[in-house]
């Protein structure tokens, strides 16, 4: 039993200062710390006393104690939790999922070439003449001839007329029906790509990665997911001045205690170490490769994958699509320029990537698309959007799916010729060699249907 002699109430508390007021501060923080030195002693007995119980295994506690809250709120961040094979193991490639957040005017980004049904809508948005020819009669617009190449080697490919039933014309519900692959109700408020990380299998701390502050909608689940903003932001929670001590705690607590999490916990360490590898050195992109703008996420993409991280699934998310107005789909306007600086970024990534790209998807899709005719230079909520696609894997043409044409609009938008799921979850088949039974377990309530995406 512990006593404090020092309690403030004490009659010789002047003694410790020369006013009441002073003596009382001492006071409290001598008491302090003889309470931390008492739950200290306490921690100790508690911890002799499991150690004894353990006979022998090696578990030893006493490591933690010093860092306790550190541990505990790293252990609290589940990074570890569902990792289950070693740093790397697995192969299969990678599927980057780019969100174009505000909902991208598909027509603005290719189109049916002399449509006289456009020229009457939209006069002052049709696609300039420089727009690179896209199989089956439609144009490309300029702004992606960053991409010319690869479109020429049929590794980049459209799916126009992209929507669903469920899809309102309000950005929070489409965009959260895309995110999960359906309405809250029918997925549970779990992700379509978390449920795709559950078909691929067991894989490391980096299988789902999103780039950004916060983790996006389409990764929200059962099965963990990091959000980077860089490889160096990846580490342990807890306190900043002891890292090395924390990692070292966690490592002992999970030694030789004959249960899965101990690999988990290893196997999570090790893509800690592996990060701070990638992150020890600067950086070098392949010659002649510049990233800029929304290119620094795929920037930190590229390192991993050239790392040997072993990224299953990814998102990027990217912002400004939102054109009701001044919508500038020719050279120098607004969603030109934006369309320039992804299919910039895109073309960056895949020359960085080198070989590799020949293992990696990307997916670009919006929550909607928006209607035929403009409205004062710019254009308004509408359907019917556009998923582009840039595989390493040779797609089966540069127009994918299917497309009737413009002469029946459904109520002044592009019709839904391609279901929105079904196109997801094709890119994910064609990527992975999933069966359509896995595919439609990814998305509940959905019938899938294949579409032929990939040559």
């Amino acid at each position: 039993m512990h006593t404090f002699p020092l309690h403030p109430a004490c009659p010789d508390l002047l003694r410790l200062a020369p006013t009441r007021f002073e003596a009382l501060l001492r006071a409290e923080a001598e008491l302090v710390e003889a309470e931390n030195h008492a739950e200290r002693d306490r921690f100790e007995t508690l911890n002799r006393e499991e150690e004894a119980q353990q006979d022998g295994r090696g578990v030893t506690r006493r490591t933690v104690v010093t860092g306790a809250a550190a541990t505990v709120t790293a252990l609290a961040t589940a990074q570890f939790a569902t990792v289950r094979a070693s740093f790397g193991a697995t192969g299969g490639g990678t599927l980057i999922h780019v969100f174009l957040y505000g909902g991208l005017d598909g027509l603005s980004l290719i189109a049916p070439a002399d449509d006289p049904v456009l020229a009457r809508a939209r006069p002052d948005l049709l696609l300039a003449g420089d727009s690179l020819a896209v199989g089956r009669g439609f144009q490309l617009t300029s702004a992606f001839a960053p991409l010319a190449r690869y479109l020429r080697a049929g590794q980049l490919g459209f799916v126009p007329a992209v929507s669903d039933p469920r899809l309102s014309r309000s950005h929070f519900q489409a965009a959260d029906a895309c995110n999960l692959g359906g309405l809250p109700a029918e997925t549970g408020g779990r992700s379509w790509l978390d449920s795709l990380v559950d078909a691929l299998g067991p894989g490391t701390a980096f299988r789902a990665v999103g780039v950004g502050s916060t983790l996006p909608r389409s990764l929200v689940g059962t099965d963990a997911a990091l959000s980077l903003t860089g490889v160096g932001s990846l580490g342990l929670n807890g306190d900043a001045r002891f890292p090395a001590g924390t990692e070292k705690a966690i490592k002992g607590l999970f030694t030789d205690v004959n249960h899965p999490v101990e690999e988990a916990v290893a196997e999570g360490l090790a893509a800690l170490g592996t990060a701070r590898q990638l992150a020890a050195k600067p950086y070098q992109p392949a010659e002649g490769v510049r990233y800029e703008g929304i290119g620094t996420s795929f920037r930190t993409l590229a390192q991993l994958i050239k790392g040997g991280a072993n990224v299953r699934v990814a998102t990027v998310g990217m912002g400004g699509y939102d054109t009701h107005e001044n919508q500038g789909t020719g050279p120098g306007g607004y969603l030109y320029r934006r369309l320039g600086e992804l299919a910039s970024a895109l073309a960056a990534f895949f020359d960085d990537l080198g070989p590799l790209a020949a293992d990696v998807t990307v997916m670009v899709s919006s929550e909607f698309g928006r209607r035929v005719a403009g409205n004062r230079g710019g254009t308004d909520h509408g359907h019917g959007g556009v998923v582009a696609i840039l595989s390493g894997r040779r797609l089966a043409g540069s127009l994918l799916g299917r497309w009737d044409g413009l002469e029946r609009l459904d109520s002044g938008d592009v019709p839904e010729y391609n279901n929105m799921f079904d196109v997801y979850g094709s890119v994910a088949q064609g990527r992975f060699g999933l069966t359509d039974a896995e595919v439609a377990k990814v998305f509940p309530r959905q019938r899938y249907n294949p579409i032929r995406l990939y040559a």
